[in-house]
């Protein structure tokens, strides 16, 4: 059978007897991990058999960039920098800066390929501007299209090379919001061809990716009304459009404060909207019985999306792990220098 529209959370570091029967009716395409649902690595890797012996082997995310955003860390596993850091070293020399991210993004694959975990939500490609509230911050990798293009396409190709799949984000750009759209719903004002020139830009190299998730923003001047994630305009016309991006396209967290209405009218507008998958992080089973109502079998280009995403999963390239941590550490040693 096949899989539904969507990615769900879940509530704890065990697999519940509710889940499990939830999981196995429900059928999601995949799994997301929160720092609620780990502890060390023999758990995480026992919670990912227990869902697989529910379901079968599906995707599995995390959110690991780095920095403030960093799912797993110390004692367990290492600590990453924020996304400024390979920024700022890009600004000193670029090829260094490429190669930090790369292999930054190729250690974190390290960690979670080992653990069942085969997805990341990095890299960001969004542009913060002055003003803009801090929720994007240090996570971006500069503040010009051509920069965080370029450092994203690296973080990029080093979770490829290490065998995890990369989600692109927050697609067309949540670097201008002026909220935190965990919170409340942030509202864009700048003109179509100022976001073409800087927010939506630093996309448009990256829209080979495989997956990739929308923001929860209004842009006034192509969507008066809707943010991203529910608006056929900014699917249609920006993210398929202008951008040209083709991957699996899947929603930020329908949980989250910017999107009104119940869990499943959230779900059921933004699978109208354009988006392919619906995710839902918070891990209460009542919401997931709501997102797993509205969300269909992958069909059509979605279900073509997804076939064409899960192919570019592969075993890791060779890599002197011991090697590529000291580099690693010493090309960081030479941002702070």
């Amino acid at each position: 059978m096949a899989a539904r529209a969507f990615i769900t959370g879940l509530a704890g570091a065990a697999l519940t007897a509710e889940e499990r029967a939830f999981l196995r009716e429900a059928r999601p395409w995949g799994l997301i991990l929160f720092k609620r649902n780990i502890q060390d690595r023999a758990q995480v890797s026992g919670l990912v058999r227990e869902c697989f012996d529910a379901i079968g082997e599906v995707p599995v995310l995390v959110d690991q960039e780095g920095g403030r955003v960093q799912r797993l860390g110390p004692p367990h596993w290492p600590a990453y920098p924020a996304g400024a850091a390979y920024g700022a070293l890009y600004q000193r020399d670029k090829a260094s800066g490429l190669r930090a991210a790369w292999l930054g993004a190729r250690l974190i694959a390290a960690d979670l390929k080992p653990l069942g975990i085969d997805v990341d939500c990095l890299p960001l490609a969004d542009v913060p501007v002055r003003g803009s509230d801090q929720v994007i911050g240090d996570r971006a990798y500069g503040d010009t299209p051509e920069q965080v293009a370029a450092v994203a396409a690296a973080v990029a190709e080093g979770l490829l090379d290490g065998g995890v799949l990369p989600v692109l984000k927050h697609i067309p750009g949540h670097g201008r919001a002026n909220a935190d759209s965990h919170l409340s719903l942030p509202v864009v004002r700048a003109s179509k061809p100022e976001l073409e020139a800087a927010d939506f830009a630093a996309f448009r190299p990256l829209k080979g990716l495989p997956l990739g998730m929308t923001a929860h923003v209004v842009f006034t001047a192509l969507d008066p009304v809707l943010p991203v994630t529910t608006s056929a305009t900014m699917i249609g016309e920006v993210i398929r459009g202008w951008i040209g991006f083709d991957g699996l396209l899947m929603t930020d967290d329908v949980s989250m404060g910017a999107l009104s209405g119940s869990i499943g009218e959230r779900s059921r507008a933004a699978l109208k909207a354009g988006c392919d998958l619906v995710l839902h992080c918070n891990g209460k089973l009542d919401e997931m019985r709501m997102v797993a109502a509205e969300a269909p079998e992958l069909a059509g280009q979605a279900a073509r999306r997804s076939a064409a995403a899960l192919a570019r999963r592969h075993a890791p390239k060779p890599l002197d792990l011991a090697k590529a941590r000291r580099e690693f550490a010493d090309l960081m040693e030479m941002r702070i220098a």
